[in-house]
């Protein structure tokens, strides 16, 4: 019985030990997901996912755009060659936003963890730099001019989204049992009065049954449909933008007044030292005195 006592009690101390090491890694969870900067997380999940969509949908667009205009619209290389130069441009500038966003994004996550660290260590010994407000001053700049120029993004990324939205709706004008057309070969899409490729270009329209083969092939219905999500992906990036320039405002304006606290209490504990030195000294002289 003796040797069997001090093995129960070792087991209740290890169960102790065990809960104990159970709740501290619990509460070090909790402590880990409470410095977690959410609003920055899901802005960059938004703007990844938007600049994805847009960039990827748009890459593969552009190439069956030129594939229509070069079938159906452009026989001739010569017509078309600056249109597709432009195309191909477009298709690198789109390489270098998906790495641009991809950086930037990580870039400005990483100042939310930085941001929300300092706000929450308001009270202890982490104290905000100059260059760090400089440098979050600097993002709200940047983000607040990114902002505006995907909203153009996000405009221009319309245009071919109403272009092949007329042709698919004439299309669907042709084919419904509703119209009454005296002549269908009558019905036709001049891709010319569009500026997207010259006047002298052949044949530069397409008529009739022509036209409704071209939008019953799947380089057509792909494209469009790529358009438009493209398009949402520009818009979702812009939500995402001002998701951002609201977080990084506010983080900036967080940093400030923190900063403006640690100042004055600073201030407050000089103020206290001189007094309790006063106090001492005063003290000090009293006693000498008597």
């Amino acid at each position: 019985v003796d040797g069997i006592k001090p093995t129960m009690e070792t087991t209740s101390e290890e169960n102790q030990d065990q809960r104990q090491e159970k709740k501290g890694c619990f509460e070090c969870c909790i402590k880990c997901l409470g410095g977690v900067p959410y609003a920055s997380l899901v802005a960059t999940i938004l703007c990844f996912s938007g600049v994805a969509l847009f960039c990827g949908c748009g890459h593969v667009a552009l190439t069956g755009t030129i594939s229509i205009l070069e079938n159906h619209f452009s026989k001739i290389t010569s017509d078309h060659a600056m249109l597709t130069d432009v195309i191909q441009l477009m298709q690198y500038v789109i390489y270098g936003i998906a790495s641009f966003f991809f950086l930037y994004g990580i870039i400005l996550l990483a100042e939310g963890f930085y941001t929300t660290s300092a706000v929450k260590e308001l009270h202890s010994e982490f104290k905000t730099t100059i260059c760090g407000r400089c440098i979050s001053g600097m993002f709200v700049f940047l983000t607040y001019i990114l902002g505006i120029a995907w909203l153009g993004v996000f405009g221009f990324s319309a245009v071919p989204v109403f272009l092949f939205y007329n042709m698919w709706s004439t299309c669907a004008a042709m084919r419904s049992p509703v119209a009454n057309f005296t002549n269908v070969d009558s019905i036709c899409v001049d891709v010319r009065q569009y500026g997207i490729i010259p006047w002298n270009a052949t044949p530069g329209k397409a008529c009739g049954s022509t036209l409704g083969d071209i939008c019953n092939t799947s380089e057509f219905y792909l494209s469009y449909h790529l358009y438009i999500v493209a398009c949402a992906g520009a818009g979702a990036t812009v939500i995402a933008l001002i998701h951002f320039l609201m977080i990084l405002s506010a983080n900036w304006a967080y940093l400030k007044d923190a900063s403006h606290m640690h100042a004055y209490q600073d201030i407050k504990m000089k103020e206290e030292q001189e007094l309790h030195d006063i106090t001492s000294r005063s003290k000090e002289c009293l006693n000498s005195y008597t």
